[in-house]
């Protein structure tokens, strides 16, 4: 059993287009691993307690809870419109909050942690090597960090681990006083709660590795906890030179990509980049690995190559060319370099083709079937078309008019129609696509 933690959203708003990249990176990892015969149990957490839910909760009139339902709702929405698997085990915050108080109190007790006018803050010095993920030893961290908030503070880069309950926000009770968990506080607890001491694989975007992977770490030292074996992080989504955030306000949301793009030209996207590089996401890089799915479907249509279930595939269930799977499977495992394997697909298409040219067709339908069993291991379904009658047609038209209009619940209404129809129904280069 293969153990992973993958840092979930905090839900105040729509999904980015770096959310979309990491959760693509992690989703490939985990279908990589269960294609060769792993089991895994793959737990990724909801923040559903936060400041920003506080404030977007305040701002319009709502509760924080009612905030965190509406965005973890489209998050899922955009997640399994990209294919991705769903989580073994989904904790919220929330649901935590017991233990949470629990830890804080034994890192009180070993004298680790301590008392301010505003919360409980963990003591960094009491962790020896503090500042692992970062790569920079303790005195550099301090050098760089900020002025500390409060003079209170022992250190600039002290975290908090527990906030003092303020006025009109949630607050749970606690011996060292009522309040709420700070948000580093909180994947430490839910991942050693779920998959124990000295679990596989924790990861997330490369913007969490410092401090708040850090700062997970060290308190699970602190508490004399084995935590991670090992971490991966996937790299930035860029606008220009700048990476994609909420707090730079430079963000695309996903739902509006998913909103006029095939889903699977992200994934594409992120599986032709390495992922740990940056990833700079534009109109014509999307465009670009539509015209690849393009050629990809057109082999699926000229050889009736059935697509495959959107699961996960194993690839000891498919009789494939043991040349072709071991060039694949080693650039998988190489670090996870995604863009050799698809180049290793790019290839067999190619020789399917020129196969098919030579009217050598069942060696060309090998080679086809080859093709769509690998890329069923990075996530990616080919689409065969399908003969779509007059009325599901011109259903079809009616739903890009209004989704043109941003009409979304006629939209909604007409997708309704066409799946009672027996369609399955896609949202491709900004038009409705169907096929069964």
């Amino acid at each position: 059993m293969v153990s992973m933690y993958v840092c979930g959203p905090t839900v105040y708003d729509l999904p980015h287009l770096g959310h979309g990249r990491y959760v693509l990176v992690w989703d490939i990892a985990r279908r990589v691993l269960l294609a060769t015969g792993h089991d895994v149990r793959f737990v990724s957490n909801i923040t559903d307690i936060d400041d920003n839910i506080i404030n977007r909760a305040t701002e319009e009139g709502r509760t924080e809870a009612e905030v965190a339902a509406e965005f973890e709702e489209r998050w899922f929405e955009a997640l399994d419109a990209l294919s991705v698997l769903r989580p073994t085990e989904v904790p919220h915050a929330t649901a935590y909050v017991e233990e949470m108080v629990a830890l804080i109190g034994r890192l009180i007790d070993r004298d680790v942690a301590y008392r301010t006018s505003d919360g409980v803050y963990l003591d960094v010095s009491a962790v020896s090597d503090y500042g692992l993920l970062a790569g920079q030893p303790l005195d550099q961290l301090r050098a760089g960090a900020r002025i500390a908030t409060i003079d209170e503070k022992r250190s600039p880069l002290d975290f908090v681990l527990w906030k003092d309950a303020k006025d009109g926000e949630p607050r749970w009770d606690a011996p060292f006083g009522a309040g709420r968990p700070g948000w580093h506080t909180e994947c430490v607890v839910m991942s050693l709660n779920l998959l124990g001491e000295g679990f596989d694989l924790h990861t997330g975007g490369q913007d969490l590795k410092f401090p708040h992977h850090e700062n997970e770490r060290a308190q699970a030292v602190a508490d004399g906890k084995v935590f991670a074996n090992h971490w991966a992080h996937s790299g930035w989504v860029m606008v220009g030179a700048e990476k994609m955030s909420k707090s730079l306000k430079n963000f695309t949301s996903l739902t509006d990509l998913l909103a006029t793009h095939d889903a699977r030209a992200y994934r594409l996207l992120c599986v032709q980049s390495h992922y740990r590089a940056p990833l700079e996401v534009t109109a014509e890089t999307i465009a670009a690995a539509e015209a690849a799915l393009a050629r990809l479907d057109n082999l699926a249509r000229r050889l009736d190559i059935a697509a495959l279930p959107a699961g996960p595939v194993v690839l000891s269930d498919h009789d494939l060319d043991p040349d072709a799977l071991a060039a694949f499977m080693a650039a998988l495992e190489d670090d996870l370099d995604t863009p050799r394997a698809f180049a290793q697909v790019a290839t067999l298409v190619s020789s399917a083709n020129s196969a098919a040219d030579d009217g050598d067709l069942e060696g060309a339908r090998a080679l086809a079937r080859t093709v769509a069993v690998l890329l069923g291991v990075l996530g990616i379904t080919l689409h065969a078309g399908t003969e779509v009658d007059e009325d599901a047609a011109a259903l079809a038209i009616a739903r890009d008019a209004a989704r043109a209009a941003k009409d979304w619940a006629e939209a909604d209404r007409l997708r309704g129609a066409l799946e009672a129809l027996g369609y399955i129904v896609e949202d491709r280069g900004g038009a409705t696509t169907l096929h069964r």
